[in-house]
């Protein structure tokens, strides 16, 4: 009579043995489960892969398209842009009245800081780096910082951008990325979707982009739309009458250079520098006419003019040209060294992609009102995302082809990798489910993701089809070598699954600063490896007794 050992009282001990038990008792309903797929195998397997493709042909136009998650900084920026021509103290003064409208809407305790950025950058290099595209001293940018514990950036954002044209008519208003992520995704430019229309006939195109401004408006989701040149800055002309000029002994360049010296300022001075006796600080001297001096067309024409060539007698600006008023470009952009109008342009509370399809559709549609010489495309981040999203697709596609080769070295064989990669779909079936239920948008990190599942659904159907080929070259069956594949590699698959996935979960969750970028990624590996293993468990042995049932023991021998 064997005894049995006395149970232990260690709880760990008790805890796995139980687990074991537990465990063993779904192996048998596995089994089960496998042995009626087995006996119905044809309808199994039918039904099987056509909910897949079904499920992934179905729901892949329900996900939405981005290039990357939106990352939720705790900051956003506000752009504002005044009329044309508004003086840069005019423009501080409106920004401050934006500012106290933000902190009204934003309750006090969640706003950490807020810095206004008024006019143009004081020098080239620091308008190199802005990514604002300020075109004069009518624009400004109005940096909001929010504290740790905030509601979601993007409901401020939407609140204000529905009360802030209400409160303050005849002020456009955009909001740029604020957060370096956005800023590198949009590689510079102020906006993700940028209309290019390019072409030497600005007057024309400046009319057609009017016009394709307001049927883009119309697309859901389009938001923070304008025309980034203005057109209607004002400007004084001033028409130097050469004759007269040439008679009182003063030449073309000797009336702009006095206009230029009186409006602009000289830093060519003699000394150039000022050092102040009482701090010892160094002042740099620059030379301009007073401005309460030309603040008005008699001021502008009582400017001297002065030639230090001839010896000529001093005269007045009045004297030597007329002026009038007119209107113009404040900034004038290029692209390729051809002129371009920009429609700039955002999207909130719907996908990057389905926005970038309606303004394609629209763009398509109004290429044949373009004026003659002029293109017009669509630029920003869209076109990048188009470009990764196919090269990462080519990438899915040749791992693909690039795991069933290697099996096929591997194997020997053309039909038994091909068994091995059949739990393919349901992987991408999985990936595109859990995205689905997750309300996760396909993006760069989710096709990465995809990209990580195919090894690890992949290494797990291996498990399973070496083993019922080892059973079939012992004389058993295909049916049997099948059930007893899945049975026996039962543990190895769940274990190698569940590894990955448990790891991904924290991933998947979106923990941590910046988390919502790897979010996608974890997900689609979690749910392509969830429906990878059923599959594995289910659809690669009944696959396998299909493919190998017609065919004797003896020729599997034969070829090993």
């Amino acid at each position: 009579m064997v005894r049995l050992p006395p149970p232990s009282r260690n709880p760990f001990v008790r805890m796995q043995i139980r687990f074991e038990q537990g465990f063993e008792k779904f192996r048998d309903r596995y089994h089960e489960l496998l042995e009626r797929c087995l006996h119905h195998r044809r309808v199994f397997l039918w039904a099987f892969f056509i909910a897949c493709i079904g499920s992934f042909v179905l729901l892949v136009p329900w996900l939405g398209r981005d290039f990357f998650p939106k990352v939720d900084a705790g900051q956003f920026k506000l752009h504002i842009r005044a009329r044309a021509g508004t003086r840069i103290e005019e423009t501080a003064n409106l920004a401050d009245r934006i500012e106290n409208f933000l902190r009204q809407q934003i309750p006090p305790d969640q706003i950490a800081s807020v810095i206004d950025n008024i006019g143009l950058p004081y020098s080239s290099i620091n308008l190199s780096y802005s990514n604002s595209a300020p075109t004069g001293p009518a624009d400004a940018d109005i940096l909001v910082t929010l504290t740790p514990k905030h509601r979601p950036t993007d409901d401020y954002v939407h609140g204000l951008r529905l009360k802030l044209r209400q409160a303050f008519p005849g002020v456009d208003f955009s909001f740029l990325p604020a957060d370096i992520v956005s800023q590198i995704l949009n590689f510079g430019l102020p906006s993700p979707i940028d209309v290019q229309v390019v072409g030497y006939d600005l007057e024309h195109n400046r009319r057609f982009a009017d016009k394709l401004l307001q049927e883009i408006r119309t697309v859901p989701g389009a938001v923070d739309l304008r025309i980034q040149q203005p057109f209607d800055q004002p400007y004084l002309h001033i028409d130097v009458d050469r004759t007269k000029a040439q008679l009182a002994g003063f030449t073309q360049r000797d009336v702009a250079q006095n206009l230029l010296i009186s409006l602009s300022g000289s830093f060519q001075t003699a000394p150039n520098f000022w050092l102040n006796p009482k701090n010892g600080v160094t002042y740099s001297i620059a030379t301009q006419t007073p401005q309460y001096r030309i603040d008005s067309l008699q001021g502008l024409e009582n400017i001297p003019v002065t030639s230090t060539g001839n010896g000529a007698r001093p005269e007045i600006l009045a004297s030597l040209a007329s002026i009038h008023r007119g209107s113009g470009m404040s900034v004038v952009s290029h692209y390729d060294i051809q002129p371009v109008v920009d429609i700039y342009g955002s999207f909130a509370r719907r996908d990057l992609g389905g926005v970038a399809d309606d303004i394609s559709k629209i763009i398509d549609n109004s290429r044949k009102e373009l004026p003659r010489g002029s293109e017009l495309i669509l630029r920003g981040q869209v076109e990048t995302m188009k470009s990764s999203y196919s090269g990462l697709l080519s990438g899915l596609a040749f791992a693909i082809l690039l795991v069933y080769l290697l099996i096929v070295v591997n194997f020997q064989s053309w039909l038994d990798p091909f068994i091995i990669i059949s739990a393919l779909p349901a992987a991408l079936a999985g990936i595109v489910w859990f995205l689905f239920i997750t309300h996760t948008r396909i993006s760069v990190p989710s096709l990465t993701g995809s990209i990580m599942c195919m090894g690890v659904a992949t290494a797990n159907s291996i498990l399973i089809v070496s083993f019922a080929k080892e059973q079939m070259s012992e004389g058993k069956d295909a049916v049997f070598a099948a059930l007893q594949a899945g049975f026996t590699r039962f543990r190895p698959v769940l274990m190698t699954a569940l590894a990955m996935i448990i790891g991904m979960m924290p991933m998947a969750v979106g923990l941590g600063e910046g988390g919502e970028q790897n979010a996608p990624l974890g997900r689609a590996v979690i749910g392509g490896l969830l429906f990878a293993t059923v599959a594995t468990l289910f659809f690669v042995p009944v696959f396998f007794s299909v493919v190998h049932g017609r065919r004797q023991p003896e020729e599997i021998e034969s070829q090993r």
